[in-house]
């Protein structure tokens, strides 16, 4: 397969009478397979050299790529000064009124370029992930973060003096991420952060939008703008954080342009343009990442995902303090049908003396915070809390998405088939962890992804949750 993902290049370029618009998406297709084939290593060119302002060069030991048909491919791409005319036994192909604006993508690489060398910060050390990452470790004070406005000249604040009263840090099983499989650790005084490619941002709509969720309505109902969930939810009291455990499965998603997610939202303000929420869970997205792993995200908006905010560190904001979690990275392992279970748990709650937000992951180890400053309404407190599951549906083919939610199975197939939340909590006044009064449950369109609540003395407020999209009764 290695083999024939670099052949057929081979036959684009030699046998297909070509536009000079194909040549552009052909060189971009070529460097997109060149990735997938091989480990990367980005190196920038000097400005000047106007088509590889940015470019890749390629190392792998499974499927090297020959210099002659990376210079084919090269020379289709550039040599379009002129008006052309292909033709064969079949095919006749004018192309003199056509207009080729290699401008346009130029600008495109510069725009690149230029958003990497800002969210890549410089590192100390480098860590080789076994699933392809790059993993920088970055001196704490030089993070993404302190590019923020409200953020600029600080350094990252020490942990709180006082977590959540009733706080049980040995309920998480414990789950790992990928990257510390090497054996490799970030040193005291940096954070570990994966490192964004430019196949990441070549991947996104727009470099403007890399990074961003769509802006969707958050209501929970039919009119959710192709963003199917299956949720538990309580309101109409002030909330100071949230604790839950999930276990982590990877859901098949159908297209790149979909993801299935499951996570938890701390919301405040109207559901109008003034929606502040902080959000943390595991995701897959092809679209971000490239690959169909499930990963630790983070997300938060002030103004209902229209210009502020961000997954991960891709935007200046959330302040990483700690060096053993890369946020965005790979989790392992995960939960298998009919076998073992493995969840994670995160717990966001607002330090009482300095109302920062605080981000805890599996056994008790804080990951990071949201400063207060970025937020208006969450400057003091959530009027709402939601735990739960969230697909895109696309309807690229005309039908409902296959795509996964959870393990892909219903709630009512129950333990280690369906997915789950247990042990749900939310923090007080008093910042104490209670369980969460007058639980609702919810589910946009239930014969495609469903959810079941229910109490018991071990797991206290739990509910699973989940479905395979498209089947006879979610046509």
């Amino acid at each position: 397969m290695v083999i024939l993902c670099c052949m057929e290049m081979v036959g684009g370029v030699l046998l297909v009478p070509w536009s000079k618009e194909d040549k552009i998406l052909s060189y971009f297709d070529h460097r997109r397979r060149q990735h997938q084939c091989t480990k990367t290593k980005t190196v920038a060119l000097e400005e000047e050299e106007e088509v590889h302002i940015y470019s890749s060069y390629m190392v792998s030991s499974s499927c090297k790529i020959s210099p002659i048909i990376s210079f084919l491919v090269f020379f289709l791409f550039i040599s379009s000064s002129a008006p052309q005319v292909f033709s064969s036994k079949h095919h006749y192909i004018h192309q003199a009124n056509q207009t080729f604006r290699p401008g346009k993508e130029v600008h495109k690489l510069k725009l690149i370029k230029a958003h990497l060398n800002k969210i890549n910060k410089p590192s100390v050390k480098t860590i080789q992930s076994p699933d392809g990452d790059l993993i920088e470790c970055v001196l704490a004070h030089q993070q993404p973060a302190f590019d923020h406005p409200h953020l600029k000249g600080q350094k990252p604040l020490d942990p709180p003096e006082i977590a959540p009263k009733g706080e049980n840090p040995s309920d998480a099983s414990e789950t790992y991420q990928l990257w510390s499989d090497s054996g490799e650790s970030c040193p005291e005084g940096t954070v570990p952060i994966r490192r964004t490619t430019e196949q990441d941002v070549l991947r996104a709509s727009s470099v403007r939008r890399f990074g961003r969720k769509i802006q969707k309505p958050i209501r929970r109902d039919t009119s959710s703008s192709g963003h199917e969930h299956a949720v538990g939810y309580v309101t109409g009291q002030q909330y100071y954080g949230a604790k839950a455990s999930i276990n982590v499965w990877a859901p098949r998603v159908a297209s790149r342009y979909e993801f299935s997610l499951s996570q938890m939202w701390v919301i405040s303000g109207s559901f109008g343009n003034d929606l502040n929420t902080i959000e943390a869970g595991w995701q897959v997205s092809p679209e971000l990442y490239g690959d169909s792993y499930p990963r630790f995200f983070t997300y938060w908006t002030t103004d209902a995902y229209q210009t502020t905010g961000c997954y991960n560190l891709l935007c200046s904001g959330f302040v990483q303090t700690s060096n053993r979690i890369a946020i965005g990275a790979a989790i392992s392992p995960r939960s298998s049908y009919r076998g073992g279970q493995f969840d994670i748990s995160i717990m966001i709650w607002k330090d009482p003396k300095h109302g920062n937000w605080w981000l805890e992951f599996g056994k008790g180890i804080l990951v990071g915070y949201w400063p207060a400053r970025l937020f208006t309404h969450l400057r003091n407190h959530a009027s709402m809390v939601q735990y739960g599951g969230e697909v895109v549906n696309t309807r690229s083919s005309g039908y409902h998405t296959p795509t996964q939610m959870g393990s892909g199975h219903f709630a009512g197939e129950g333990f280690g088939r369906a997915s789950y939340f247990r042990n749900l909590q939310v923090v007080d006044w008093d910042n104490s962890l209670i369980p969460p009064q007058n639980l609702k449950v919810l589910a946009d369109h239930p014969n495609c992804y469903d959810i079941r609540g229910g109490i018991n003395r071990v797991w206290g407020h739990y509910f699973y949750y989940g479905g395979p999209g498209r089947n006879s009764r979610c046509p």
